[in-house]
């Protein structure tokens, strides 16, 4: 699956009717650690705590697993499909963070080709998406690959909407972008981020933010699959490339943007070449600097480069 399009929001909110996953409960049963899906080694319950926080869903067991148990805990809901490179990257951040949650929130893993229902009933397009489920109702949800320190506030958001007490961030400042960024306010976005940069000029947070809402303008209006095709019959159009990689970053397909503007830094020169060395970095940026994905594509850089 793909996303067909991209908004200038990686989040969305919309209304999904579960009515025809209601229907018998399942035979209730403990949590069990997730056997299925891609490997992470994450651990199961701590010794004596008798919680275990990822779990596999399916059909017979949504009902006891996700809609019951969000009552009083919440859940968010994982889709998945073992041919999904992308989910490859998401799915272990998500399982590292329901572990470090010691059980404040609960990851529910669905395979979409084995659970095609759930998925239509949730009106899943691409994958990975990713749903937040509080009191028996979703209540958020987002797509593609996300940086880890959004996907942090986003499950703080999460939880707060659950009732479940969480710590003030670090720096509000920072929580307010952040929120900005999410509801697709970019103008707002900008400015708390230029203004935190104004005066911590070295915040990695805030940088990654800006990096994003440019990331956001660029895409804005854009026709996925168009712009790739063009991108296609036009190796050496700097723009159409430039467009793609935003593209491919957006749809989770970072290393694959990389590559691309890697690529294009060895085949350009002057100014060209500048201008694909400054924007494969606002790329970088997104992701931060301890991405082993990003390492990898600067040792690339530097190689194409000298």
């Amino acid at each position: 699956m793909s996303d067909p399009r991209i908004t200038s929001s990686i989040f969305t909110r919309g209304a999904v009717d579960l009515s025809a996953l209601r229907g018998t409960p399942a035979p209730a049963r403990p949590a069990t650690p997730a056997q299925s899906g891609p490997p992470t080694g994450l651990p199961g319950a701590p010794a004596g705590g008798g919680g275990v926080f990822v779990i596999d869903v399916t059909e017979a067991t949504f009902q006891s697993e996700v809609l019951e148990r969000s009552l009083s805990t919440p859940v968010v809901v994982d889709f998945w499909a073992e041919w999904c490179e992308p989910c490859k990257q998401l799915s272990p951040v998500l399982e590292r963070l329901a572990a470090e949650g010691n059980g404040a929130w609960v990851l529910a893993k669905v395979d979409v080709d084995a659970n095609p229902r759930i998925a239509q009933m949730f009106r899943v397009q691409g994958i990975p998406m990713v749903y937040a489920v509080v009191g028996g109702q979703p209540i958020d949800a987002f797509s593609g690959v996300v940086p880890e320190a959004q996907l942090r506030q986003w499950i703080s958001a999460v939880l707060k909407a659950g009732g479940v007490d969480v710590a003030e961030p670090e720096d509000p400042r920072l929580d307010e972008a952040d929120d900005a960024l999410m509801s697709g306010d970019l103008d707002a976005a900008e400015r708390a981020y230029r203004k935190i940069l104004a005066e911590s000029p070295a915040d990695a947070a805030a940088e990654a933010g800006l990096a994003q809402v440019g990331l956001a303008r660029r895409v804005a209006g854009a026709d996925p699959q168009a712009a790739l095709t063009a991108a296609e019959g036009a190796p050496d159009d700097v723009e159409a490339q430039l467009l793609a990689a935003d593209i491919e970053v957006l749809s989770g397909l970072a290393e694959q943007a990389y590559r691309r503007l890697v690529g294009l830094v060895r085949r350009t020169a002057g100014d060209d070449r500048e201008k694909v060395r400054q924007h494969l970095v606002s790329l970088f940026t997104i992701a931060g600097p301890e991405d082993p994905a990003v390492a990898s594509a600067r040792r690339a850089l530097a190689s194409a480069l000298f």
